[in-house]
């Protein structure tokens, strides 16, 4: 009998291969998986991929579980609560799930609804899945059903890594005179966080800075009149932007912003700036998903360079341009020169970077098991990650390794990470007051005219 407060939560695959801790974070409560849902692990645990790992990982766990006590009467969790393997009898459900209807998903609801018929009124049962129609049916058929809300984190909208504050001209003069100016210690400022300094007076009158948490000052945000590779900054988040990449001491930036606000071309100029001119990291390693993450490659023809062709093809373009010079990438002229009279492309004006490994680009899945020591470490479309998958990767950071991580968090892919739950959220919120760490939100549009405008109206 469950005291006061206490609920049993009926899992569903998904929220275990999301996050292969989740058996843990229940704390008192009573924990139940259906039998379908180890045999669903069974299918997945020989997958080369995240998905598998974590398909593994589970297993692992409910094996030691195992070994101190019956799982189908119930073991005991570290949190105090209670976990245990429900198996299905046939008949015990409604007769939705006769016949054809009685899918794998259909199974977990079935189990879930004869461990409510067995509960009475007695508690409180939680039908707990990642997937929407899932919730959707277990709802309908009268279970009450909830996300898996550990991943979750509550997104500050005014957090975009900018503030802005009235100040005395006096304030601005002096900022602009030595280069910086205490800051109190009550500030509201997050470490790293720029500050837009306007005089009350005269609110023209402006000055960019960002807090510097170890030494309580505001710190003037330098212009890079000289540009990065041939990359300027043309509004005042893409400014803060190499700000923050170009700054050794801040380990990890995150860059959010929708479609066309140059993200991942600032990401890779700045290290190649970092890499290539100023030696302070050994490599440029490029890195995105492919989703879903770690899909095999093997399923496209070709060597495995024209098989990552196409899912890297946006970082090869923002090298190629970056290498070819505005004028040159995508010119018409051009695209004819690459060619010569036998009919064989040339190879790619960045082709150099790559056989000199200063620039590496590969899928996402093969960071998995490395350490990258002294590496400019850029992964794009961050968002499509869990957060499971996002701290596997930032913990292959060596010693002296910069990770950056660009995406947009309101265009995901991935079916079961949203807004609020996916790898680039997570990282900015858990990371906001960390002196190590830095975010901007770029706003504006810079690809084109259209392009802001479709990203905006569309």
């Amino acid at each position: 009998m469950h005291g006061p407060g206490k609920r049993t939560y009926v899992l569903d695959t998904n929220v275990l291969l999301h996050d292969p801790g989740s058996l843990f974070v229940f704390d008192e409560h009573e924990l139940v998986l259906p039998i379908t849902v180890i045999e669903e692990l069974d299918k997945f645990k020989r997958e080369l991929t995240e998905r598998g790992r974590a398909a593994r990982t589970v297993s692992r766990q409910l094996d030691a579980l195992r070994e101190q006590g019956n799982l189908r009467t119930g073991v005991s969790l570290p949190g105090k609560g209670i976990l245990r393997v429900e198996c299905g009898l046939p008949g015990d459900a409604a007769e939705f799930f006769a016949g054809a209807l009685d899918s794998a998903d259909n199974t977990i609801l079935r189990i879930a609804l004869r461990v409510q018929k067995a509960m009475g009124d007695g508690g409180t049962v939680v039908f707990v899945s990642r997937d929407t129609n899932m919730r959707i049916k277990a709802e309908v058929l009268g279970l009450h059903a909830e996300d898996f809300e550990h991943a979750h984190v509550e997104i500050d909208e005014a957090y975009t890594g900018v503030l802005e504050r009235d100040v005395d001209a006096d304030l601005i003069t002096e900022i602009y005179s030595r280069g910086w100016v205490p800051e109190d210690d009550d500030t509201r400022a997050c470490p790293n966080q720029f500050v837009i300094l306007k005089n009350n007076a005269n609110p023209s009158q402006t000055a960019m800075a960002r807090y510097d948490q170890r030494q309580k000052r505001l710190t003037l945000v330098g212009r890079h009149k000289e540009g990065v590779w041939g990359i300027f900054a043309r509004n005042r988040e893409q400014l803060f932007a190499l700000d923050l990449l170009l700054d050794d001491s801040v380990a990890l930036v995150t860059l959010d912003g929708m479609a066309g606000t140059g993200k991942t071309l600032i990401a890779i100029a700045c290290g190649l700036q970092r890499v290539a001119d100023d030696k302070r990291y050994r490599r440029l390693v490029v890195a995105r998903p492919i989703f879903p993450l770690g899909k095999d490659i093997g399923f496209l023809p070709g060597s495995l360079d024209e098989k990552l062709n196409p899912w890297m093809k946006p970082i090869f373009d923002s090298l190629e341009l970056l290498c070819g010079g505005e004028d040159q990438a995508g010119s018409g002229n051009e695209r004819q020169s690459s060619r010569p009279n036998n009919g064989k492309p040339h190879a790619p004006n960045y082709q150099a970077l790559l056989d000199q490994k200063i620039v590496e680009i590969e899928p996402l899945t093969y960071i998995r098991g490395r350490s990258l020591p002294r590496q400019f470490l850029v992964i794009d479309e961050s968002q499509n990650l869990t957060p499971h998958e996002v701290k596997t990767v930032i913990t292959r950071a060596g010693e002296g390794t910069k990770v950056v991580l660009t995406g947009d968090r309101y265009q995901i892919d991935n079916p079961y990470v949203d807004a609020t739950s996916n790898g680039l959220s997570y990282v900015v919120e858990r990371f906001r007051n960390s002196p190590m760490a830095g975010h901007v939100t770029l706003r504006k549009g810079e690809r084109s005219s259209l392009a802001e405008a479709a990203a905006a109206l569309l």
